[in-house]
């Protein structure tokens, strides 16, 4: 006798009455394993058991439905039985805002008064001594605390400058000290961190090395302060991850940079996410600058940007000043001349009301 749509449908209905039947019922006997895992201490999370029931959920499958599909609603079963037991399968991250955890700010690991934006500043990378010299002391009679320089340069082109190491680092740490300014240097090689942490106060890693999982854990050995970089194609969410990894090990100095991302856009160097600032302050413990050079790439809206990044709750900006812009060995068009870096604080002081030193 052939079927008509309506008892078809009526079949369904009751078909569907079944499932729901049994999917509480399997929520009553999930209630029960999680009531005797507390008794016993058991951990809740078994990636294998959740495993092999699949498999044996696949092995029974008698079709018509093709296994992908079947996988994909016993999943979603899977998932929706942990939001029923108030459970998730992700760690609550140590850095997390929902975290007990607490994280100095920026003048707490320095011991600087007053709460205002720091500023990062200094040339692309280490060259000569002579222009290390005027820049410190530029610096210094702005009140700048932070001078910033490059000894060890990731290039996209390997016949690029790549910084002079080991010689540059004992340039940036002589002159720093001479001017009693706190150094900030990248460090690209696990194998190189000890050297580094020798000579420099603030640790960075640079865009390139954001998924250097094994740099990470080797910096999250020390206890120096790190400025952390965004990736150049990470999401927010992954840059978490990154600063997990350092405070996993036990470093809590832990400063995220946004310095932008690549996008589709070419008028400037990267998009600089301005929005990840105040997602990354609301979802995290930790403070948050932004590199205003690297992320445009040019110096004719600095201005604008840098009041921009302030003013989305930025702790304070990165931003690469030279005493002679035209004849750097690297990003000669996004570095400051020292009369342009002026121009920025003098912006900085009337829009946003930053107070120098």
């Amino acid at each position: 006798m052939k079927k008509n749509l309506k008892g078809l449908r009526q079949e369904i209905d009751n078909v569907n009455i079944s499932i729901l039947e049994m999917l509480n019922k399997r929520a009553g006997l999930l209630r029960e394993v999680v009531e005797l895992k507390d008794e016993e201490d058991i951990q809740f999370f078994d990636a294998e058991r959740e495993t092999l029931m699949t498999e044996y959920i696949l092995q029974n499958n008698k079709g018509p439905l093709y296994n992908e599909l079947v996988k994909q609603v016993f999943a979603a079963i899977f998932s929706t039985s942990l939001k029923f037991m108030g459970k998730s399968r992700e760690k609550k991250l140590l850095i997390s805002s929902a975290s007990p955890e607490t994280y100095p700010t920026i003048q707490k690991m320095f011991k600087i008064e007053g709460d205002n934006p720091v500023i990062i500043a200094g040339p692309c990378a280490v060259e000569k001594l002579d222009y290390l010299e005027k820049v410190a002391e530029f610096l210094k009679a702005r009140g700048i605390k932070f001078m910033r320089g490059g000894a060890y340069k990731p290039r996209t082109s390997p016949y690029d400058f790549q910084g002079l190491r080991a010689d540059g680092l004992r340039m940036l740490r002589d002159v720093a000290k001479r001017y009693d300014l706190i150094t900030v240097s990248e460090v690209v090689d696990p194998r190189d961190v000890e050297l580094v942490a020798q000579h420099i106060d603030v640790l960075q890693v640079g865009a390139r090395n954001m998924h250097n999982y094994e740099l990470l854990k080797e910096i999250g050995q020390t206890r120096h302060p790190v400025v952390l970089k965004r990736g150049m194609s990470s999401t927010i969410s992954e840059f978490m991850f990154a600063a997990e990894y350092i405070v996993l090990r036990g470093n809590k100095n832990v400063i995220m940079c946004e310095r932008g991302i690549r996008t589709y856009e070419t008028k400037t160097r990267n998009t600089l996410d301005i929005s990840s600032i105040p997602i990354v302050k609301k979802e995290t413990n930790l403070p948050v600058i932004a590199d205003v050079s690297h992320s445009l790439g040019r110096k004719d809206i600095v201005n604008s940007i840098a009041g921009a990044v302030l003013a989305a709750g930025a702790d304070g900006i990165m931003v690469e000043v030279h005493p002679f812009p035209e004849l750097a060995l690297s990003d000669s068009k996004q570095q400051l001349s020292m009369d342009e870096f002026d121009k920025m604080l003098k912006h900085l002081e009337k829009h946003n009301n930053y107070v120098i030193g």
